[in-house]
């Protein structure tokens, strides 16, 4: 059994991780600051499910916070860290994007120091597909990526520099994760998936940016835990996609997968297309599937089923949840 510190615990793939490990007999130490980025009912939803487990331990407290972070690594034993907290979302951190650098780079450099300091040799990092904007598809790993076109995905390579500066220095081991469009049950509410399942069902318009034809390379959430998981194998430095590994998506084919799944016709309401977000993305997975075995398992047919059948379980309180810009 080890203990890993999960950061980010109460969110959508983090609270999904730390199941897994849990089920697996690992102990979990969970860090969450349980900001209202999104409607916090979405992640108390998911922390006590957590907090059911008797080998978790929480901590209300943000990365960003480097004295918190000492006094809970001076009170664990930690084997290995998985940082999967973050400010997340492409347009926000247009609108903030202080709050950005400052979680996904301060953060990720005060849980380096923690590394360095208390002797801890393997951290996972979550990063994004958004770095690919302007690369060729399918998207691998030796791209560029030198010029991120949004506050956010400059916030996530500013996290994963540092991340190597750390490994060539210290000669910590370190696999980035770059994950592709995660979608699932509990998701999160500013994520399309979720939108429109809940809006197709109310008959409240859906708001699609561009005419719907982007596409994506949708990952099931199941898939991407797992694929983090694997990726806590010692590595030395290695960047991997974790993505659907497919043809992209487009927005289209989930409206009309979703509208088969509850009987019921989308309102749309088209906006124009924004100009931070990438008009298709698709993972190139041949390097995850070489170095920790992993290929997705969960079509995007059966992953919409999932999801709608959890909404339409939880529909009584998801009615409350906020899932405005």
């Amino acid at each position: 059994m080890k203990t890993y510190l999960v950061t980010g615990a109460a969110g959508f793939i983090a609270c999904k991780t730390t199941e897994m490990l849990l089920d697996q007999g690992h102990y979990i130490i969970g860090i969450d600051n349980m900001n209202h980025y999104y409607d916090v009912q979405l992640k108390e939803h998911r922390l006590n499910k957590l907090l059911l487990h008797k080998n978790f331990k929480f901590y209300q407290h943000d990365i960003e916070n480097i004295e918190v972070l000492d006094i809970i690594f001076q009170e664990n034993t930690i084997d290995a860290i998985l940082n999967l907290a973050a400010r997340a979302g492409v347009r926000y951190s247009m609108e903030n994007p202080h709050v950005y650098l400052s979680t996904n780079g301060q953060g990720t450099l005060n849980l380096l120091e923690m590394m360095r300091k208390y002797q801890i040799q393997k951290m996972v990092l979550a990063s994004t597909s958004s770095l690919y904007a302007g690369q060729t598809m399918p998207f691998s790993e030796d791209l560029p990526v030198n010029t991120p076109i949004s506050p956010y995905a400059a916030s996530k390579k500013a996290a994963e520099v540092m991340c190597y500066a750390y490994h060539n220095l210290y000669n910590l081991d370190i696999t980035v994760v770059r994950y592709f469009t995660v979608y699932g049950p509990a998701g999160r509410p500013d994520m399309s998936i979720f939108r429109f399942i809940k809006w197709i069902d109310e008959g409240t318009p859906i708001r699609l940016y561009g005419d719907g034809t982007q596409a994506r390379d949708f990952t099931y959430v199941d898939d991407i835990a797992q694929g983090t998981i694997k990726a806590i194998k010692k590595v030395g430095y290695e960047i991997i996609n974790l993505g659907g590994g497919n043809n992209p998506i487009s927005l289209n084919y989930v409206i009309k997968i979703i509208e088969e799944y509850l009987g019921k016709k989308a309102v749309i309401d088209y906006h124009p297309a924004h100009i931070a977000d990438i008009k298709e993305t698709w993972a190139d997975i041949n390097k995850a599937e070489k170095i920790l075995q992993w290929k997705p398992k969960i079509s995007l047919e059966n992953g919409l089923k999932n999801s709608v059948d959890w909404y339409l379980s939880n529909k009584e309180w998801v009615a409350n949840v906020n899932c405005d810009d």
